[in-house]
């Protein structure tokens, strides 16, 4: 975890002192997009959410119904990757304060919403933490694969749609990843203490 940190304070001082590369790399998706994906980008951003939270709430309460507790471990241990990770996103966009790149660069066409700080980005965080504990739950490729496709379109909608930096989208895939990898190693320790068989 220490080296996480470390990386992301790297990645963000670099940041501050070279905005150019990001916004660059902005105005090529988003200015010389292809419109006509627009309504579909759409769609995938704002599935994030509610996937983020119906998916393990669904696998709890059917291993509630079926008295399953493999999989109402595994849907408590995805539900606390993606709170842990939100959670850790709306602390650092509110310290940090950037604000959104439409507001700085009038030039970026903004075509959904986009109201809280941008750094980083919270749909991009919720989406890689349910990827990345899906994946660890589950780590099959017909899991792995699917996960990571939705995660990776649900980061690159929020630059196609103007509302986030490729920093923004980077660190909150970080955070999504990190926090659902902690959860993990957190919950298989209390397994391994307590002599529960949740993971193997």
């Amino acid at each position: 975890m220490k080296k996480f940190f470390i990386l992301f304070l790297f990645f963000y001082v670099n940041t501050l002192h070279s905005q150019n590369w990001d916004i660059n790399i902005l105005k090529e998706i988003n200015i010389e997009r292809n419109t006509s994906f627009d309504n579909s980008f759409k769609v995938i951003t704002e599935s994030a959410t509610p996937i983020s939270i119906g998916l393990p709430l669904l696998g709890y309460g059917i291993g509630l119904i079926k008295r399953d507790s493999v999989l109402k471990s595994r849907s408590f241990m995805i539900g606390a990757s993606v709170i842990t990770a939100v959670g850790l996103t709306t602390v650092l966009k509110y310290t940090i304060q950037r604000e959104r790149p439409f507001k700085t660069y009038p030039e970026i066409h903004k075509i959904t919403l986009g109201g809280s700080p941008s750094f980083p980005s919270g749909h991009t965080t919720e989406a890689f933490a349910l990827a990345t504990s899906l994946s660890l739950a589950c780590p099959k490729w017909y899991v792995v694969a699917p996960a990571y496709t939705w995660a990776t379109a649900v980061g690159y909608s929020r630059m196609h749609l103007g509302v986030h930096y490729p920093s923004d989208v980077f660190v909150g895939a970080l955070i999504g990843a990190g926090s659902a990898y902690l959860s993990f190693k957190v919950k298989k320790w209390y397994d391994r203490k307590y002599h529960h068989n949740f993971f193997y």
